[in-house]
């Protein structure tokens, strides 16, 4: 059973994605756990593949219910939903103990437990590497555009009216993406996530000063 762990949390996965937003379904999903993957083999120390694996499925099945608010935390909600379906499965105690552990901790939020295994660190890497780079970027603005267009809410508007001589608005602008993504970069545990985060960095600072330049027109 351990070496279809993977495997077999990416199918019963699967229909927790069905009503996800594309920031957080099944293909960020799959991208954090090729990361991850990546990460693990230019890591020092021995890695649990398939734990790690099969928590990169598992980590965001709970968002769909986070965001219409049935659930909390997808954290938490995630873990036990995913020990739940490991159970019923009859994969060993201290195997699905290792998935929760890294789900639980695979968020940057406050409230969130730190990660203490090295598989935990490699799946809060590469999920948190997933909101840099120029598919960081998209995804963030994907984040921003769910909250926008809930019933009622503004979130954050594309530009910056201060830049435009226009009253400041009340939502956050566009600098909010660089904000969140270096607040991302900064929080990574590994070597090799943090060697990659810098690559990531680079494209990202190469797209924002492009953005300042079209914001001004200075591209025309």
């Amino acid at each position: 059973m351990d070496s279809e762990l993977g495997t077999l949390a990416r199918e019963l996965s699967r229909p927790y994605y069905d009503d996800a937003l594309p920031a957080h379904d099944r293909f960020h999903a799959k991208r954090v756990r090729e990361l991850s993957l990546r990460l693990a083999s230019e890591c020092e120390g021995s890695v649990e593949r398939d734990v790690l694996s099969a928590a990169a499925w598992f980590h965001d099945i709970g968002r769909p219910r986070e965001r219409t608010g049935e659930i909390d935390d997808h954290n938490d909600w995630g873990a036990t939903e995913a020990a739940t379906l490991l159970e019923a499965e009859e994969v060993a105690s201290d195997r699905i103990e290792a998935v929760t552990r890294c789900i639980r901790a695979h968020s940057i939020r406050s409230r969130s437990p730190e990660p203490e295994t090295l598989e935990a660190k490699l799946l809060f890497d590469a999920d948190k590497l997933e909101a840099t780079g120029a598919v960081g970027i998209v995804r963030l603005a994907c984040i921003v555009g769910e909250r926008s267009g809930r019933a009622g809410e503004r979130y954050a508007v594309l530009d910056r009216p201060s830049g435009h001589g226009m009253a400041a608005s009340d939502c956050p602008d566009i600098t909010l993406l660089r904000e969140w993504a270096t607040e991302r970069l900064d929080a990574l545990y590994t070597a090799p996530g943090r060697r990659l985060g810098e690559s990531r960095r680079e494209v990202m600072a190469e797209f924002f000063a492009q953005f300042e330049r079209e914001s001004r027109a200075e591209d025309e």
